[in-house]
């Protein structure tokens, strides 16, 4: 309850500061334009990796910082660089043991085995649209499972673009036009339904035909 509480107060306190002190923040970034790109992005893939402030939170400042399309692209480098990063210490770092105990701590691992069974690039990617789904669980388990490099990071990649943008968009908007953030958390809350229900028909589809190939390779007995 203290943690929401704190990261509730923190979020308000930062938007806050956005609305009155926005514009010294934009004359530093335009004054140091290329020094500040560079800085932020590694800040944002610290942040991203050590998630001591909400990521959206980093994502609305550097939104409302550099605009929603520079911003956008600097938290989607930074998130991106950090489950890059996260993917490469479980699988090449030797912290294989750790990832497994991770991996025990969530329920849903049974589910994430049958999806990556039959569409890794697919799974990782509409996983990676889903806020609900913890990205850890995301890193560790295709750490862990035979899917590629290269396959895990575009998918990857691609799954965060529109988190990524919104977060971006919202904190360019809130210096702007902040009655616009009515529309267009609207349109975002659709498209999440949207593919959050794509996403439970595809996974109850793929256990639907786990059981089927379950019940073919292993016939009930006869008496």
């Amino acid at each position: 309850m203290l943690r929401k509480l704190a990261v509730f107060s923190f979020s308000m306190i930062t938007v806050t500061l956005l609305l009155f002190f926005h514009e010294p923040l934009l004359q530093w970034i335009q004054s140091n334009e290329r020094e500040s790109i560079v800085v932020t992005t590694l800040i944002a893939t610290l942040m991203s990796s050590f998630p001591v402030i909400p990521y959206p939170i980093v994502g609305g400042v550097i939104g409302a910082a550099f605009g929603p399309v520079l911003g956008a692209l600097i938290i989607w480098m930074g998130s991106t660089f950090a489950s890059i990063l996260f993917f490469a210490m479980i699988r090449y770092g030797g912290f294989h043991q750790w990832g497994e105990k991770t991996l025990r701590r969530y329920p849903v691992t049974k589910k994430l085995t049958i999806l990556f069974e039959r569409n890794a690039f697919l799974s990782i990617t509409m996983m990676r649209m889903i806020p609900v789904i913890p990205s850890i669980i995301i890193n560790t388990y295709a750490a862990a499972s035979r899917v590629s490099f290269p396959v895990y990071t575009i998918a990857s990649g691609l799954g965060k673009i529109p988190a990524m943008t919104l977060f971006a968009v919202i904190g360019y908007t809130i210096v702007t036009d902040p009655q616009e953030l009515v529309v267009m958390l609207a349109i975002y809350g659709s498209f999440l339904a949207i593919v959050y229900g794509g996403y439970r028909l595809w996974t109850k589809r793929m256990e639907n035909e786990n059981k089927d190939v379950s019940l073919q390779n292993n016939p009930p007995s006869e008496y």
